[in-house]
């Protein structure tokens, strides 16, 4: 047993835990052809636009390999005809000045059409737990 559930949330154990003790853990995970597996994202995080699924982790990984990129997070916004798009956070690295059609140009380059970023926003900072992990859920709070 990995635990016994939360602590004064039935629902939340219910949701996580099956009756026979499976653990739902919120990760979206793959296997490669040797039975590999490899963790994606966390489903919670997932954009999905037009149809397609998005994982913020994969576009991260890419703009973070863009070289005027010091930090970087991906979050969603809402879209009337696809449904939600992806939007950058990016702190710049010192001395540079990145700017929008680049980072998209980047992106274009290294990303399927559809999981390129919609809009990019250009932050002095973060929102980080106290262990230093982005915290997707407080990007919005940063939209201009």
């Amino acid at each position: 047993i990995v635990m016994q559930g939360y602590y004064g949330n039935e629902q939340a154990t219910r949701e996580t835990i099956e009756p026979d003790g499976w653990l739902h853990t919120g990760d979206v995970a793959s296997m490669d052809k040797d039975g590999c597996i490899f963790i994606v994202d966390r489903k919670k995080d997932m954009i999905l636009t037009a149809g397609y699924n998005v994982y913020p982790a994969e576009i991260e990984r890419v703009v973070a390999g863009h070289p005027d990129v010091a930090l970087v997070a991906v979050g969603s916004i809402p879209d009337l005809e696809k449904g939600e798009l992806a939007k950058a956070y990016i702190v710049p690295k010192t001395g540079t000045q990145p700017d929008t059609e680049n980072v998209i140009a980047y992106c274009r380059e290294h990303l399927a059409a559809y999981k390129v970023p919609r809009a990019v926003q250009f932050v002095d900072d973060l929102p980080k737990t106290s262990t230093g992990k982005v915290m997707r859920r407080e990007l919005k709070k940063l939209d201009k």
